[in-house]
């Protein structure tokens, strides 16, 4: 499982360190980052990312716009998705859900739960 390439994407350098420096701990060595989601969609053109974490407030291209432009990409269709956002709305959940989202955090988040939540993707 710690073989995982992981795209984190959010435009927070603080934000984009404390996730890379949790999931390094957790066991996940090989993480890139973007600063939103035109960022995460080119670098995933270059690069051959298999899970992404990425927030949902950001300029430019907002986590939500990245995650339904991804599913709407037959080479992206499959890949994990995991939201990690200060949107604790019921509403928004179940709107990142539609989008495509497979799992969903609210921050401020614990490592456990950051690994819990990969694994729980993973199982799926």
């Amino acid at each position: 499982m710690t073989d995982l390439k992981i795209l984190a994407v959010d435009d927070s350098p603080t934000m984009r360190r404390i996730i890379i420096n949790t999931l390094k701990r957790a066991g996940y060595q090989d993480v890139g980052e973007a600063t939103d989601g035109k960022d995460a969609l080119a670098k995933l053109k270059v690069e051959d990312f298999n899970f992404v974490i990425t927030d949902w407030n950001m300029p430019e291209m907002d986590g939500l716009s990245f995650v339904t432009t991804l599913r709407s990409m037959d080479e992206y269709k499959s890949l994990p998705v995991l939201m990690v956002t200060t949107r604790s709305v019921k509403d928004d959940i179940v709107e990142a859900m539609k989008a495509g989202v497979n799992n969903y955090i609210v921050k401020p988040f614990t490592p456990e739960t950051l690994k819990d939540k990969i694994q729980q993707v993973l199982s799926e």
